[in-house]
């Protein structure tokens, strides 16, 4: 898996992604979203986004559980 997660400085919902993909130890790289005209062009309005390639694997509300659940597909 290449996970990318799509954030966005000053997001709750992206700190708390980053905080659930470490809890799990996970290997991603976190991606903002206003520094990619594409990215913000797909993902602006429904980050946080985790992104396996370009294969969105979830989005929005991110706890551990849902994580889990994703990277298990």
């Amino acid at each position: 898996m290449a996970l990318r997660l799509v954030t966005r400085e000053g997001c709750h919902l992206c700190d708390d992604a980053v905080a659930a993909l470490r809890e799990l130890g996970a290997e991603f790289e976190a991606v903002d979203v206003d520094r990619d005209p594409e990215l913000a062009r797909l993902y602006d309005f429904r980050v946080p986004v985790l992104l396996d390639r370009d294969h969105v694997l979830a989005e929005g509300r991110l706890d551990r559980d849902r994580l889990r659940a994703a990277l298990a597909r």
